[in-house]
């Protein structure tokens, strides 16, 4: 079964300060979906919700076609410990944990995996380097290696292009597009909204509210994008709680 995301009427904050207001809707099975936003919308709180990372303040989360703990999810490279001690081959089989369980050892098929995931997101020859001496771009193609390895129905990715080459760029969309292709469901927070309206079908346009969600020829239109802009300009960082039944969905 393909997986689907459905939102009812979700606030999510910080010591009870909120960061998405009532926000209600669905990411349907096998779509690619992009969230878009200025800075401050709340785009990687949502996505920490959507993963299990963080609890609704209020509202509920309904996912189907996968559990939490089965979802693909790859945080900012800028939250990502890089200096751990561990090969290219041995983080990219981490992919596959569910099969080897919390104290079990990877085993040959997971390896065989990871070194063909490898392989598609072009690093051969790199198995045995060092994560921590990769470049970012390098570092994120290993990343969406290990994606490739855990083979999710559910793939949440939080600016997964910020800080790399374009022909990294143009090679990791490639594999959004397969993933979607594939009849899994994509969802990703970007800020280039060019590369949104190349390559996302549907995009939620977030400002701590929903501003508009569908198609993103109509998501991105500018007035929308100044009402995202303006929100967020307006929106008061020690603001308390509101209440059920405010804001927009």
């Amino acid at each position: 079964m393909n997986a689907a995301v459905r939102l009812d009427n979700v606030t999510f904050g910080y010591r009870r300060h909120p960061a998405v207001h009532h926000l209600s809707g669905t990411f349907e099975a096998g779509s690619l979906t992009a969230i878009a936003g200025p800075n401050g919308a709340g785009k990687s709180t949502l996505l920490k919700g959507i993963a299990g990372e963080i609890r609704p303040l209020s509202g509920e989360i309904a996912l189907t076609g996968v559990a939490t703990r089965d979802i693909a999810y790859l945080p900012q490279i800028a939250e990502i410990e890089r200096s751990f001690p561990i090969t290219v081959l041995d983080m990219v089989a981490l992919g596959g944990w569910r099969e080897a369980g919390l104290f079990g050892r990877i085993g040959k098929d997971v390896l065989k995996r990871a070194e063909t995931a490898i392989a598609s997101v072009g690093l051969s020859g790199f198995e045995d380097r060092p994560v921590g001496t990769l470049s970012g771009g390098q570092a994120q193609r290993a990343l969406f290696a290990r994606v490739l390895v855990q083979d999710s129905r559910l793939i949440l990715l939080d600016e997964p292009f910020a800080a790399i080459d374009s022909r990294t760029t143009a090679d990791l969309l490639a594999i959004l597009t397969r993933w979607q292709g594939e009849g899994r469901t994509v969802i990703a927070v970007l800020h280039d909204h060019d590369a949104v309206r190349t390559h996302f079908p549907s995009t939620l346009l977030l400002a701590r509210e929903c501003v508009a969600w569908g198609p993103t020829v109509e998501a991105l239109r500018p007035e929308h994008l100044l009402t995202a802009r303006r929100m967020c300009e307006a929106f008061h960082d020690d603001a308390p709680i509101c209440q059920a039944g405010e804001g927009h969905s």
